[in-house]
């Protein structure tokens, strides 16, 4: 194995590691740190020298994974305008995602939707997920408005594609 591969290799360890500590931020505060996001846009374009290093990656690939991340946080920012989104969540999306690129949105995309739904449906059932965790007894309405904390979806999203680019 090559020194780049090895380098691969400890990105996407990187990258889980990152994802985990935003997904346990946002779960106790509801709030990511920018820091975090950026270090994970600083570990892709590491990962990304050394797939162009090994020839596993070309120019265009990390060009298109740079464009569906624009796309991506675009996509979010106009979520997060009207309300559906926190803006952390949006930085995390796009960053998480350039690891994705063209090959992999879809699955990045689906995982963490999937996870999301989870999430919000276990807070509908009243599991105390969150900082503002209403009462036990509360309204469905209530527990609506309590917010639901997205990083630990966007994680699950991530963390899946980690794990199929380690196979790769």
């Amino acid at each position: 194995m090559s020194l780049f591969a090895l380098f691969q290799i400890g990105c996407l360890v990187a990258l889980a590691l990152l994802l985990l500590v935003a997904a346990w931020q946002d779960l106790r505060t509801m709030r990511i740190a920018d820091g975090l996001s950026l270090a994970i846009v600083v570990v892709f374009a590491v990962w990304a020298l050394s797939g162009l290093a090994l020839g596993t990656l070309s120019l265009s690939t990390i060009g298109l994974a740079v464009v569906c991340s624009v796309v991506l946080f675009g996509a979010g920012a106009a979520a997060f305008a009207v309300g559906a989104f926190g803006g952390g969540d949006v930085k995390l999306l796009a960053a998480a995602s350039l690891f994705a690129g063209p090959a992999l949105i879809s699955d990045f995309l689906m995982v963490t939707a999937l996870a999301g739904g989870a999430l919000g449906i276990a807070i509908l059932a009243g599991a105390p997920i969150g900082p503002d965790v209403p009462a036990a007894d509360a309204t469905v309405r209530s527990r609506l408005r309590g917010g639901l904390p997205y990083g630990p979806a966007i994680a699950a999203g991530g963390l899946w594609v980690a794990g199929l680019l380690v196979v790769r």
